[in-house]
């Protein structure tokens, strides 16, 4: 068989909207996917076309035409698409879509706003890749007017060792004892402006996620989705 058209299986689970590629080698170590009847192995690679790939005992189906999905959100749901302690995903929110797909990036349990979802793997990969430095914005409540803390939050280039670009901060709101910032920053690590505010001294009383890269919140309310318009579809494709 001609090994030029054979690709990574984490790559084609992924272009096939199983699973992100992440959760596709999880898949894979698991034992969940077998090749030809063999059970798979991570770093393996397969032709879709000529090869039998089947996943937790299904024949892989055809590609599906792929989707991309603006999701808001809601507080007490967790980005992935099964909890083994039986928590509320964001799955459960986009079960009407008409098709599999998986986040493209995460926000935490008590986060809240802008998830993109797509089985498109290329997109969600270069939507996560931490060298496309793509903007996010938040709008962050802090339980503080002190500007010293604002300049603080400004200035972190290192998180637990990890160096990070300074964040944009801008004070939107300023009430009796407590700020609503907008912060953009570009890395999206774990919980990244929670532990950048707790290092500046402020405690986060509500994180809402407004934007990522060219594509706006807009108008959804908590739970609910949307297709993309073709522009920003356009603006996903254009990523390198």
């Amino acid at each position: 068989m001609d090994k030029a058209v054979k690709v990574r299986l984490q790559k084609i689970l992924s272009d096939y909207g199983i699973a992100s590629r992440r959760a596709a080698e999880k898949l894979i170590i698991e034992g969940a996917v077998k090749v030809n009847g063999i059970t798979a192995e991570v770093g393996q690679s397969a032709d879709p076309e000529n090869d039998i790939i089947m996943v937790n005992g299904k024949v892989l189906g055809e590609k599906p035409e792929p989707v991309y999905i603006a999701l808001y959100k809601p507080r007490g749901y967790v980005t992935t698409l099964k909890d083994e302690r039986g928590r509320k995903t964001v799955s459960d929110l986009v079960a009407d879509c008409g098709t599999r797909v998986y986040p493209a990036g995460r926000l935490d349990i008590d986060s809240e706003g802008l998830l993109l979802m797509t089985n498109d793997g290329e997109v969600a990969l270069k939507l996560t890749h931490p060298s496309k430095r793509i903007e996010k914005a938040y709008r962050v409540t802090v339980n503080s007017t002190d500007p010293e803390k604002f300049e603080e939050l400004r200035s972190i280039t290192d998180l637990d060792g990890e160096p990070i670009s300074n964040a944009i901060v801008r004070v939107l709101k300023t009430g009796a004892d407590r700020s609503s910032l907008e912060i953009v920053i570009h890395e999206g690590k774990n919980r990244q402006i929670r532990r950048m505010c707790e290092k500046a001294g402020l405690e986060v009383l509500r994180l809402k996620r407004n934007r990522i890269g060219e594509i706006s919140l807009g108008g959804l309310k908590p739970g609910e989705w949307r297709h993309l318009d073709k522009k920003e579809v356009r603006y996903l494709k254009s990523l390198r």
